[in-house]
């Protein structure tokens, strides 16, 4: 139960349905006592005018008036029934709801390190089923506990005040009852993980499957990749049945205590009905409680079942959620960029795979300027795009953005001044005039949408799809070539406006004479725009003011494009093999 804490405060925000609930809990269960009352009053009303030889006429009226009365009592029930699942199953609703939305917000609030350790269907799984799992307990669980709890006490305690002896007799195999799920409890929250944990496990092999069908297909894997996946589905069902065993035999034990209970009733109350200390109508009356608490009593192990089940899966939303957001917002609100971003002996490892990407860098990224990147691949270029970004934190130095460390900005505020084309672009199943206009869609209108379109160099190709910009283009844009959706991803970054452009290595799946054909198109836009251009080809970098070179993490030339080509050095010989490389391609062309 300690991992169901962190839903008390959904509880204490929805306390007036709580309150409402369990009020329509006792007054449904109140109302279905009498109809017990009224059996023994009218069993031993009939048994009276037998004796006393009574006019049919008068039994008749009688039996009438107590089958009126426990009818009556019988809709008041069913009505306050109605009331009671309107107030705490709608609550578990609206919780399931808050917590979905805490989950989805926490996820944007991680950091990129956490992603990478966590697969895609396993935090797909948690927002879902588990959630789902946990509703149950705010819900059916919560409902059916107090419906026990009220059941009990209006029950047992009118079976009291008819007969203590009975009473105790009654209540004598609930103990065996208490033991039994002692143990059962542990055993079912056990196969509860086990089985969320290979629920996670299946959900991440379809996604992955899904997403990567192409490969697949490439590879002629999908003889191997049904074969995983039907011994996914072999482990998952293996789990579930183990847990329905569980269930299979402790339910039928529960209903075997009930009955004993019954059968013990018959039998001592004939026994004090032959000594004169009950009458038939007792006898009846407390058949009809036992008959009462069947369900109370069977429903706790359903109802613990559903707790083990809700704890076990709270406890793995509560590892996200307990993840620290490692990228804090600051609280500094007004971020223009008006003078300059720099970099001073920063140094960055990745922690998850211990790969230090950039050691002791110093640079400046002026207002207005172009600053070129280049590098073979590994060299931290994309790296140092993250960190401008605040993807993640520099283990030591400092950035600063017009002399304050970014640290100190609010976070939205600071990314919302950049336009970022990354080098594995995503795009979203959505058309593509949705995905230009991804930065604000509200604001962003069709001649801005175009416009970009073209100086990406992409307006041709969409006019030639039939539906143009509103082509819907699949999941991760699988309908386009790459070079198309680089191009999109930078019609994007473009209809944003924003104060920094950053370029990663987005030029890479276009042919040179496309490249020269956007280079051309941003050299206009850059104009009045300060750009980090990333690449591993020179000639997206040479109209930079400034180009740095780095090589495992480390800055080993920097200077204009001319000057790097007077030096000799590594950049000069980049140029080199890259120009080889276009001769020779032209050549077989």
């Amino acid at each position: 139960m300690k991992s169901l804490k962190a839903i008390n405060k959904y509880f204490l925000k929805y306390k007036w349905l709580v309150l409402g609930g369990a009020i329509f809990i006792f007054l449904s269960n109140y109302f279905s006592v009498y109809p017990a009352q009224a059996i023994r009053e009218a069993i031993d009303a009939v048994i009276h005018y037998v004796d006393n030889n009574e006019t049919g006429n008068a039994i008749y009226l009688q039996v009438l008036w107590f089958t009126g009365v426990i009818i009556g009592f019988s809709l008041l029930r069913g009505v306050f029934m109605f009331f009671m699942r309107q107030t705490l199953i709608v609550m578990s609703r609206k919780i399931e709801n808050d917590m979905k939305d805490e989950i989805f917000n926490h996820y944007q609030k991680l950091s990129t390190s956490f992603f990478k350790k966590n697969n895609t269907g396993d935090l797909m799984n948690r927002i879902s089923e588990d959630v789902s799992r946990v509703r149950m307990y705010t819900g059916p669980a919560v409902m059916y506990a107090l419906n026990t709890l009220f059941t009990f006490i209006l029950v047992i305690g009118a079976m009291f005040r008819v007969n203590t002896t009975l009473t105790w007799y009654v209540i004598l195999p609930l103990p065996l009852l208490s033991v039994l799920m002692y143990f059962v409890n542990d055993i079912i929250n056990k196969k509860s993980e086990a089985i969320q944990e290979q629920l996670s496990s299946l959900t991440s092999f379809v996604q992955e499957s899904i997403s990567g069908i192409r490969m697949v297909k490439a590879f002629a894997r999908e003889e191997i990749m049904h074969s995983q996946m039907q011994q996914q589905i072999t482990d998952y069902r293996t789990k579930q049945l183990s847990l329905a065993k569980t269930d299979a035999l402790y339910f039928p034990v529960n209903l075997l205590l009930i009955g004993l209970s019954t059968l013990i009733t018959i039998y001592i109350g004939g026994i004090q009905f032959m000594s004169g200390k009950v009458s038939l109508g007792n006898i009846a009356e407390f058949v009809f409680y036992v008959n009462m608490l069947t369900w109370p009593v069977s429903s706790l192990g359903w109802v613990t079942a559903i707790v083990q089940r809700a704890a076990a899966s709270q406890k793995r939303i509560n590892e996200f959620l307990d993840a620290p957001t490692e990228i804090n917002s600051g609280v500094v609100l007004d971020f223009a960029f008006n003078e300059e971003i720099v970099l001073s002996h920063v140094n960055f490892t990745y922690e998850d795979s211990g790969i230090a990407a950039l050691k002791n860098i110093n640079l400046k990224l002026e207002k207005g300027k172009v600053l070129g990147v280049t590098g073979a691949t590994g060299s931290g270029k994309t790296s140092l795009a993250q960190l401008l970004l605040r993807m993640y934190n520099p283990d030591s130095g400092t950035i600063t953005a017009d002399a304050i460390p970014i640290e100190k900005y609010h976070l939205q505020n600071y990314r919302k001044q950049f336009g970022y084309v990354p080098q594995d672009v995503f795009l979203f199943s959505d058309t593509i005039k949705n995905n230009i206009a991804f930065a604000d869609e509200k604001n962003i209108d069709q001649l801005t949408i175009e416009e970009c379109a073209k100086k990406a160099a992409v307006y041709e190709n969409i006019m030639e799809f039939e539906a143009k910009f509103e082509t819907f283009i699949g999941e991760r844009g699988i309908t386009l070539s790459g070079g198309q959706k680089q191009r999109i991803s930078i019609a994007r970054a473009l209809a944003k406006n924003p104060s920094v452009l950053i370029f990663d290595d987005c030029l890479s799946a276009v042919d040179a004479a496309t490249e020269k054909e956007i280079l051309f198109e941003l050299k206009q836009v850059m104009k009045h725009k300060t750009a980090l251009i990333i690449s591993h080809r020179v000639s997206s970098v040479q109209l930079a003011d400034e180009i740095i070179v780095l090589q495992h993490g480390e800055i080993i030339e920097r200077g204009t494009h001319e000057e790097l080509i007077k030096n000799q050095g590594y950049y000069a010989d980049m140029h080199l093999k890259q120009q080889q490389e276009e001769q020779v391609s032209a050549t077989i062309e």
